[in-house]
C-alpha cells in the first residue's frame, strides 16, 4: 500500500506536468483514494478551466464520500471563473485533505483551510512542502514580491564566450540544450531581450517543441524603436510588447504595427526596475531574459534577477575579441562580486546547465 508521501508525489507530479500552461493561476495536481485504492486524478489544465480537485472528485463520483483527497495547494475557498474547491469536497463529503502548501493569494490565504475545517474534514497542511513551492516558484514570488519571478539564460563556450568576434554563435550549445530553453521558454510568462540582440540574430523567441507549447509574450527593449525590416519579432506567431522611451515616436511606430502593444517609458532611458513594475502591473508573474550582454548587464547592476540558467558547452574560443556573456565595467576589487549559490548542476547532452541563485546576505 502506498505511504501518503507517495500519494502526495503523485498529485506533484500532475502539477508539475502543467508547469508554463495555467498562468496566471498556479499548476495544482489532485488525487482521491480511498482504502489506498486510487479513485480519481486530476491537473488544471488552463486557467478558467476547472480546478484539479474538481477532476479528481468528479473521477471517482460517488466512491468519493468518505475518501482522502491529496492536493497540492490549498483548494480555493472563493468564486472566480470556477465555484469554490473547498466547498465541493464539502458536499461530497470527503473524509481529510492533504495539503502540500498553502496558498498566498489573499483571496485563499488559509480560507480554503478555516472553510473545510469548519465543516469539521480533517485538514493536514505541510506534505512535501518544498517541492509543491518549487513548482509554483514563478507565482509564489510574484505574490509575495509584486514583481516578475527573473531568469537570465546565458549559453557560452567553456571560457565564457557567446560568440565569435565576428558574431557567429550558432550554435554554441547542442541540440539537448536548446530544447531545454524551449521549455523554459514554455514555462516563462514572457521572454526578453534588447534591441541589439534583434539586430545581431534576428531570433524568433517562440516555443518549438515537438509536442507543441506555449509562446512567451516577447519583449523588446528599443529605446528609440529603431527596428526596422522583415524582423521575426513583427510576425504574429507570438504577443509581441516593445517597451520604448520618451525619445521614441511610439505613435508612428503603432500605425506601422498595429498588432504590436508600445509601452512607452517617461524617461530618457529605459530602467530595468521600471520595465519589471509595468510588468508586473500587466500581470506577468514570470520573465526569461535571453540577453544580450548589455542586458544581463542591466539587470546584474541592480540585482534584480531571481536564476541564473548557465549553458556550458565544451569548447573553447580563447581571444580578447571573442564576445562575453556581460558586458560593462567589472569591479575592482573581487569582495564586490555578485555572489551565487550553485542550486542545481546537471549534464544535457554534451553540455552542462547551472543554476544559480543569488546568495543570501548574511
Amino acid at each position: 500500500m502506498k505511504t501518503k508521501q507517495e500519494w502526495m508525489d503523485l498529485a506533484l507530479n500532475l502539477a508539475e506536468a502543467t508547469v508554463g500552461q495555467t498562468s496566471p493561476n498556479p499548476s495544482v495536481g489532485a488525487v482521491v483514494v480511498k482504502n489506498g485504492e486510487l479513485l480519481g486524478v486530476g491537473t488544471h489544465l488552463k486557467a478558467g478551466q476547472d480546478h484539479a480537485e474538481v477532476h479528481a472528485i468528479n473521477q471517482a463520483g460517488t466512491q468519493a464520500k468518505g475518501a482522502d483527497i491529496y492536493v497540492t495547494l490549498e483548494p480555493c475557498a472563493h468564486y472566480g471563473k470556477t465555484p469554490p474547491c473547498a466547498e465541493l469536497i464539502i458536499q461530497q463529503q470527503l473524509n481529510k485533505v492533504y495539503i502540500a502548501c498553502l496558498d498566498p493569494n489573499p483571496k485563499v490565504a488559509g480560507k480554503g483551510v478555516a472553510m473545510l475545517r469548519a465543516a469539521g474534514i480533517d485538514v493536514e497542511v505541510g506534505l512535501q512542502e518544498t517541492r509543491a513551492l518549487k513548482i509554483n516558484q514563478h507565482f509564489f514570488h510574484y505574490q509575495y514580491k509584486k514583481r516578475p519571478f527573473v531568469t537570465l539564460k546565458a549559453a557560452t563556450t567553456l571560457d565564457g564566450k557567446t560568440a565569435t568576434s565576428t558574431g557567429d554563435s550558432k550554435w554554441i550549445t547542442s541540440k539537448q540544450a536548446r530544447e531545454d530553453v524551449h521549455k523554459q521558454r514554455h514555462q516563462h510568462d514572457a521572454i526578453l531581450v534588447g534591441r541589439q540582440t534583434v539586430v545581431q540574430d534576428n531570433p524568433s523567441l517562440t516555443t518549438r517543441l515537438a509536442d507543441g507549447g506555449k509562446n512567451p509574450i516577447r519583449i523588446i527593449l528599443d529605446s528609440r524603436l529603431s527596428l526596422t525590416g522583415e524582423l521575426a519579432i513583427f510576425d504574429q506567431q507570438a504577443e509581441t510588447w516593445m517597451i520604448c522611451s520618451q525619445q521614441a515616436n511610439a505613435e508612428a511606430f503603432r500605425q506601422q504595427h498595429p498588432h504590436i502593444k508600445v509601452i512607452q517609458l517617461p524617461t530618457e532611458q529605459i530602467d530595468i526596475a521600471d520595465v519589471l513594475q509595468i510588468l508586473a502591473e500587466e500581470g506577468v508573474q514570470s520573465l526569461y531574459v535571453e540577453g544580450g550582454a548589455s542586458v544581463h548587464h542591466s539587470f546584474l547592476t541592480q540585482r534584480l534577477f531571481d536564476e541564473w540558467h548557465w549553458y556550458i558547452a565544451p569548447k573553447l574560443l580563447g581571444g580578447q575579441d571573442a564576445q562575453s556573456v556581460i558586458s560593462g565595467s567589472s569591479p575592482e576589487w573581487m569582495q564586490e562580486a555578485v555572489m551565487l549559490t550553485f542550486s542545481q548542476i546537471e549534464t544535457i547532452g554534451p553540455d552542462v546547465k547551472i543554476i544559480a541563485t543569488p546568495k543570501e546576505e548574511n
